[in-house]
């Protein structure tokens, strides 16, 4: 089935940091614009300040104010602002933050009116994000609000691994406080959704993660596992979904348990995300679960420390932008399928 090349959207992030050289060095592959049609939200004097950092006057935007009218197969650029702004490369400025913002709401302006396909984040910083009587946790925590969304899952996907996180950005100190079973339910039920829509595992093989070291050691060490999470999958296996655990943390990844299952839920950030980036950390990408859109983004942060040197490992968001296409089309089929079964024959992706 030939399928139409798809609009990626591509807000800016922060334009001290390396987001803008992942851009330009992942839109200089050619081979890339017969897979999508990139639309950069930014502006042209921001563009020509990291070409000229990174050495590369030969690449060219095709610019223009409007999504609408923006040049198939080839690099584009929407402006979403004309003026002078003082870019200081490696630092946190309030006016790096300011115009990450402003990039990500005018591509998010964009999803919503069909102007794009899909979206994927550049990394930002969120200390230097400033909305007026919010606090800016995130893309993940933005977009939920953006999109109107009841519920959603922060997903990491890599190639041998995908991790969803039960809570996200919240200290350490709260995470205990904030489990319920209720929780994990729905969060289990929507990442059996996402596997199952967006990335065409029928029956999906879930694995949930303890909180305690060695899961409690019998309520010694903590009772959550007794008392919220195995309830919840014990209510999960008597809806006949394929879900597990809980497991300890440690022994789970030691003995490389993960790789029988589509997905793990972890309880807490860090849980989950430590041994992702151990294995994952330059192909990564993050997905969110759970919206009518889709989302996607490098796994890893603005890395000040190596802006405009030319150095940043581009895998992540090129794989980002691989994702968004890939969970679009399975999205449609999924639809297509369900809406008339007739039309396509659903094809099984299953771990082993």
């Amino acid at each position: 089935m030939e399928h139409k090349i798809l609009r990626v959207g591509i807000s800016v992030g922060d334009l001290n940091g390396v987001s803008m050289e992942i851009i330009i060095r992942t839109l200089m592959e050619k081979d890339l614009m017969q897979l999508c049609t990139p639309v950069v939200y930014a502006s042209s004097k921001v563009a020509t300040f990291h070409k000229k950092a990174i050495g590369a006057n030969d690449f060219n935007f095709s610019i223009t104010s409007d999504a609408g009218n923006i040049k198939a197969k080839h690099p584009n650029l929407v402006t979403v602002w004309d003026e002078d702004i003082t870019l200081e490369l490696g630092k946190e400025t309030e006016i790096a933050g300011a115009y990450a913002l402003r990039s990500l709401e005018a591509a998010c302006a964009d999803l919503k009116a069909g102007k794009i396909d899909v979206l994927v984040t550049a990394p930002l910083n969120k200390h230097n994000i400033k909305i007026e009587g919010k606090t800016f946790t995130g893309h993940t925590q933005f977009l939920h609000d953006y999109f109107d969304a009841s519920n959603h899952l922060m997903l990491l996907v890599g190639e041998n691994m995908r991790i969803a996180t039960l809570t996200e950005h919240i200290p350490l100190s709260k995470v205990a406080q904030s489990i319920t079973t209720n929780q994990i339910i729905d969060k289990v039920k929507l990442l059996h959704k996402t596997l199952t829509k967006d990335f065409g595992i029928r029956k999906p093989k879930i694995a949930v993660l303890g909180l305690n070291p060695h899961n409690g050691d019998g309520g010694l060490i903590g009772d959550e596992e007794q008392k919220i999470i195995a309830p919840a999958i014990k209510k999960l296996q008597d809806e006949q979904l394929l879900v597990y655990g809980p497991y300890p943390a440690d022994g789970f990844f030691g003995k490389l348990q993960f790789k029988q299952f589509d997905a793990v839920v972890s309880m807490y950030h860090d849980q989950g995300l430590s041994p992702f980036k151990a294995l994952e950390f330059e192909t990564g990408v993050n997905f969110t679960a759970g919206l009518n859109v889709v989302r996607t983004s490098p796994d890893h942060g603005v890395a000040y420390d190596i802006a405009g040197h030319g150095k940043a490992e581009t895998s992540s968001f090129k794989n980002a932008i691989f994702l968004a296409i890939d969970i679009f089309r399975k999205r449609h089929e999924y639809e297509t399928l369900t809406s008339d079964p007739l039309k396509i024959t659903p094809q099984r992706k299953e771990r082993a």
